[in-house]
C-alpha cells in the first residue's frame, strides 16, 4: 500500500516537473521569438532614420552620388541581416507548420535578401566608379565579398537541393539528407560574415564621413552608427543562442537530429 502511494506521489511529481519545464520553455520561446523580432526589424528601421536625419535621404543620380551610396548600408543591413536573419529564425524555431512551409519561407526571405545585396552592391560600386574611388582595398570590401559569394552560392544549392529536388522526392532523400548540416553551416558561416561586413563598413563609413577627431567625440550620429553596430551584434547573440538550442529545433528537425546520431 505504501508503495503504491509513493509510486503515485513520485508520478505526479515528474508530472508536474514536466508541466513546469514545458511552461519555461513556451516562456523562453515567446521571449526570444519577441526579442528577435524587435531587433531585426529595429536594425533596419534605425538604419532608415539614419539616412534620412543625418544623410539627406536616397537617389540614383549622377550629381548627388552620396545619396545613392546611401542605399549601400540601407539595403546590406536589410540583405545581410534582417531578412537573412528571419530566414534563419524561421527555420529554426517554426513549431506549427509543416516542414514544406518553413523551407517555402525559409526561401522566401532569402529571395527577399538576394535583391538587397545586388542592388546595395551595385550602388556602392558605381559611387566609387563615380568619384573616382578605388574597388575592393578594404578589409570591409573584402569581407562583404565573400559573405556575398557564400550567399549565392547557399541560394542556389538550397535552391536546388531542397526544393527542386522535392519532385523525386524518395530518390533525392539521402542526396538531401547528407547536405543538409553542410548548408546549416555555411548558411551559419555566411549570417556571421554579414554581420561582420556590416560592423566593419558602419566603423569605415564613421570615420571617413564624420572623421576621426569627430568621432572620437561621440557626436549624435557617432551614437546612432554605434547603437545599428550594437544592435546587429545582438541579433547575431540571439541568433547563435537559438541555433545552439537544440529544444528550439522543430520536432521533425529532432526526430532527424536523432535517427542521425542513432545512425552514427
Amino acid at each position: 500500500m505504501f508503495d503504491m502511494y509513493y509510486f503515485s506521489q513520485r508520478s505526479r511529481s515528474y508530472d508536474s516537473d514536466e508541466h513546469e519545464r514545458g511552461a519555461c520553455e513556451w516562456c523562453e520561446y515567446a521571449l526570444i521569438i519577441t526579442l528577435a523580432t524587435i531587433l531585426l526589424i529595429g536594425v533596419s528601421a534605425l538604419t532608415i532614420f539614419w539616412i534620412f536625419f543625418y544623410r539627406e535621404g536616397y537617389a540614383w543620380a549622377d550629381d548627388v552620388p552620396e545619396k545613392q551610396f546611401n542605399l549601400h548600408p540601407t539595403l546590406m543591413v536589410a540583405g545581410f541581416i534582417t531578412f537573412s536573419g528571419f530566414s534563419v529564425l524561421l527555420y529554426r524555431i517554426c513549431r506549427c507548420f509543416r516542414r514544406i512551409y518553413v523551407k517555402l519561407l525559409h526561401a522566401i526571405f532569402h529571395a527577399l535578401a538576394f535583391p538587397c545585396i545586388v542592388i546595395g552592391f551595385l550602388a556602392v560600386l558605381d559611387f566609387h566608379n563615380k568619384k573616382g574611388i578605388n574597388n575592393f582595398y578594404s578589409l570591409h570590401s573584402w569581407i562583404g565579398f565573400v559573405a556575398m559569394g557564400l550567399f549565392g552560392i547557399q541560394y542556389a544549392v538550397g535552391f536546388f537541393s531542397f526544393l527542386l529536388l522535392l519532385i523525386c522526392n524518395k530518390g533525392t532523400a539521402s542526396f538531401r539528407a547528407s547536405l543538409v548540416p553542410i548548408h546549416a553551416a555555411f548558411g551559419i558561416l555566411t549570417f556571421v560574415l554579414g554581420v561582420a561586413a556590416c560592423l566593419t563598413g558602419l566603423t569605415e563609413k564613421a570615420i571617413f564621413t564624420l572623421g576621426a577627431e569627430k568621432y572620437s567625440g561621440l557626436p549624435r550620429e557617432g551614437v546612432v552608427i554605434n547603437a545599428i553596430g550594437v544592435a546587429s551584434i545582438a541579433i547575431l547573440a540571439v541568433v547563435m543562442y537559438i541555433v545552439s538550442r537544440d529544444k528550439f529545433r522543430t520536432s521533425s528537425s529532432r526526430e532527424e537530429h536523432i535517427r542521425v546520431s542513432v545512425d552514427l
